[in-house]
């Protein structure tokens, strides 16, 4: 994760940002904890100001770009995190479970240093995607082994809440599911290359992808199947933010 980060990371502030509703509903599951490990960190978003954080980051790319004055941070893994069973109130996790080398151990280790509730927000693997696979299918091959089903959540951090995260259609965060209503960002490099699945797809399939993906925009065949998404403005694509509430 972190040679990838590393290599992804330049930039990565820019493009994601915390988008403020998706930090509220963030904010929301993590309740009244007055202290927080954010693991997985990145650049600092989507860190709560009302409370302590401390940050646990591997890649020293993201760590280089927390913006002053943000939570301390940990330069660790989220398989052996340096605390103390139970030293915070609340463990902290956005979009990042996917990447770690063993992620059972990962989640147990949030269960370990959480003494009241865990929070991660993930992508549920049995959702069906939206249209983007259509254009880079190896999307699905990369990603559905690698995120956590929901129980594989139930397993390691036993009885859970999985609560839908709709994505709005102007989110400023630009993860991979941001730019649903905008499918012409998807042809933009910069946009792709903060977007840790693209970089792990071959250089071959990224080009044919966006090269099928601008034909049809040029010639009508994606608003053709896709138009009744304009209308809409936010939608389920298997975003996920599940709560382990331990008491």
């Amino acid at each position: 994760m972190a040679e990838l980060y590393d290599e992804i990371g330049i930039g990565y502030r820019d493009r994601r940002r915390a988008d403020p509703r998706l930090a509220a509903a963030i904010t929301r599951a993590l309740n009244r904890t007055e202290t927080v490990v954010n693991v997985g960190a990145g650049a600092g978003s989507y860190e709560p100001s009302d409370r302590s954080v401390v940050a646990v980051e591997p890649a020293m790319t993201m760590i280089r770009q927390r913006p002053a004055g943000s939570a301390p941070v940990v330069q660790a893994s989220a398989t052996d995190l340096p605390f103390r069973d139970d030293g915070f109130a609340a463990a902290l996790a956005i979009l990042t479970v996917h990447h770690w080398p063993d992620r059972a151990r990962g989640l147990d280790e949030l269960g370990r240093v959480a003494r009241r509730r865990v929070v991660v927000v993930t992508w549920d693997p049995s959702s069906q995607g939206f249209w983007l696979d259509e254009y880079f299918p190896q999307i699905g091959e990369i990603d559905r082994p690698n995120f956590p089903s929901l129980e594989d959540f139930r397993r390691s951090l036993g009885r859970i809440e999985a609560h839908a995260l709709p994505i709005p259609h102007d989110c400023v965060d630009g993860f991979l599911g941001a730019y649903w209503r905008r499918p012409h960002a998807y042809l933009d490099a910069s946009v792709r290359r903060v977007i840790s699945t693209f970089a792990k797809l071959r250089a071959s399939d990224v080009e044919s992808g966006a090269e099928r993906l601008r034909r049809d925009l040029d010639d009508g065949t994606w608003a053709r199947r896709h138009g009744h998404l304009l209308d809409r403005e936010e939608i389920d694509l298997g975003y996920r933010i599940v709560i382990a509430a331990k008491r």
